[in-house]
């Protein structure tokens, strides 16, 4: 299974309608041409992903917007205009072009426009817009270089697209206008800030919980490692768990356990992000016996890394 640079060889190996993996600023993604059903399903099947859970499909250029979005709500056009190419998608209502796979059945698709160069590329070079979710086994910690991609699907996919590590590190942050409420809402905190957002179009509205997932990235169970993840404060979590062999995610501090990462000692909340989910792996991969991690401040990407952790944390 070959890690390379080669753009467009993965372009040749998506147009026969195989499933690549690809950088992208966020994270590493799995991705298939969004119009072509058994393609996708390929994507489903590599990471044995429910196919009730509904895809991100990435574009290069607004044109291609069009042929996924059957009209756009008020505010697109700005947030476009503000966030694209970035970590942002957006949920608009969908086109008949779009396979009822790629978005679960549901009338919605969500869209978003990468900013990694070499996504960019790809996509430019491509007649399709590319469906796809994070490039791992559905529900673990998700990739942020290519090594972790191979390391988990390698034997799955025919190639991956090393664009280096992610510059953002954690997914985009997810927002959809509900007709019924007719207000912009909130459905996943990532890699763009709530409030530059709200900057734009107003206060968001935050998702109700769904026993079925009416977005991407809903479920209460994700991006979680094998072994459990508690969050608190970690002093009083070390004492609880004392004699067991502890891992430790933490903002700045070493708190001196069996095992120890701090995601940023500078206090670069930014930073964190980048470092949030290879620290997990190398948790996960270590001795420890579980993960503690403390609460991250909540504003900018603070946010979207407490969402993880607690997703991580949730039962499964």
């Amino acid at each position: 299974m070959p890690i390379g640079t080669d753009i467009e060889q993965a372009a040749a190996l998506l147009r026969q309608g195989e499933a690549v993996a690809i950088p992208t600023e966020t994270v590493y993604g799995l991705a298939a041409n969004a119009f072509n059903e058994v393609a996708v399903l390929k994507i489903f099947q590599a990471k044995q992903r429910p196919s009730f859970d509904p895809l991100i499909v990435h574009v290069h250029s607004r044109m291609q917007v069009e042929q996924l979005a059957a009209s756009l709500p008020a505010g697109a056009e700005a947030l476009m205009a503000r966030f694209w190419p970035g970590p942002l998608t957006i949920i608009l209502p969908k086109t008949d072009m779009v396979p009822d796979l790629v978005t679960s059945g549901l009338d919605t698709v969500a869209v978003r426009m990468p900013v990694h160069p070499m996504a960019l590329k790809l996509l430019a070079a491509l007649e399709f817009p590319l469906a796809a979710p994070s490039a791992n086994p559905f529900g673990y910690v998700s990739p942020t270089t290519a090594q972790h991609v191979a390391d988990q699907l390698g034997s799955k996919i025919p190639y991956i697209l090393d664009g280096g590590p992610c510059a953002v590190g954690v997914e985009s942050t997810i927002i959809g206008w509900g007709a019924e409420t007719e207000r912009w809402t909130l459905y996943r905190e990532g890699g763009t800030a709530k409030e530059p957002i709200e900057s734009v179009i107003g206060p968001l509205r935050i998702a109700d919980k769904s026993p079925l997932p009416v977005s991407p990235g809903m479920l209460e169970s994700h991006y979680a490692p094998g072994k459990p993840v508690i969050i608190g404060n970690i002093t009083s979590l070390m004492k609880a768990h004392a004699g067991k062999r502890c891992g430790v995610v933490s903002f700045t501090n070493n708190f001196g356990a069996a095992h120890n990462e701090v995601l940023s000692a500078a206090g670069d909340i930014n930073e964190a992000a980048r470092h949030l989910f290879a620290a997990l792996r190398r948790l996960d991969a270590s001795d420890a016996a579980l993960i503690l991690a403390e609460v991250f401040p909540g504003g900018g990407l603070g946010a979207a890394i407490n969402d993880r952790l607690l997703r991580a944390s949730a039962k499964r």
